[in-house]
């Protein structure tokens, strides 16, 4: 079972390469990078790793969807820049992944800061999560190639496409929680405060769940780099 990993990158000159050498230690079987056209030294970064590296228009859903086109893996693993994969994760997938009514998944998550304040964030995201069978892009989703296809890939929209994408998948059948965690960067709530994030990441969800769009969600958003 060939695993494809896909990570979009803009503007990430200060996390890549910690999550493209921690990535590297795994041995991944094939490695996609999309940048979205980056103005700082995120590419040449990249360069240096000997990965695929391709320039697509900016967004996150576009430019996984255009990774996921040119992936030659059996399932597809999402991959954000400042998130780091545990040792186990490949072998976690393939486990999953053998039963055959699994689509796909996501792992559990903690925040790269020892607060106890984050560590709490890092266990009720996952919570969230493992009781609504929706996971997030810094959850490190993985599907099954055929069925991504099915699914259309991501929608093409400029926020939520990770709760979308999950919504749909849930729908289709059925999707593994790993309990092996993630390793996600803080700096969101770092540089904006804990509770004002928390209150503004579930403020927006309910938004769009409650049928507003992403575009004029994403104005209230911002990206934190």
């Amino acid at each position: 079972m060939r695993i494809s990993v896909i990570v979009p990158v803009l503007n990430e000159e200060k996390s890549i390469a910690a999550t493209l050498t921690e990535l590297q230690r795994l041995r991944p079987e094939e490695t996609i990078l999309v940048d979205g056209g980056s103005s700082d030294a995120t590419r040449e970064i990249c360069q240096r790793f000997g990965v695929e590296l391709y320039l697509s228009r900016p967004g996150r859903a576009a430019q996984m969807n255009f990774g996921a086109q040119r992936a030659r893996g059996d399932v597809l693993l999402f991959l954000h820049a400042d998130t780091r994969l545990p040792p186990s994760a490949f072998d976690d997938i393939r486990a999953a992944l053998q039963d055959r009514k699994v689509l796909g998944g996501r792992f559990d998550i903690q925040l790269d800061n020892p607060r106890l304040l984050l560590k709490l964030v890092g266990f009720m995201i996952s919570l969230r999560s493992r009781l609504s069978k929706v996971g997030t892009g810094d959850q490190a989703i993985f599907v099954r190639r055929e069925i991504f296809r099915e699914l259309g890939g991501y929608p093409d929209i400029p926020l939520m496409e990770d709760v979308a994408f999950s919504r749909a998948l849930k729908r289709r059948g059925a999707i593994a929680c790993l309990r092996s965690r993630v390793v996600s960067s803080a700096r969101r709530w770092e540089t904006d405060g804990i509770g004002r994030t928390v209150l503004k990441m579930w403020t927006l969800k309910a938004l769009y769940l409650l049928g507003i769009s992403p575009g004029r969600l994403k104005r209230y958003y911002g990206d934190t780099r």
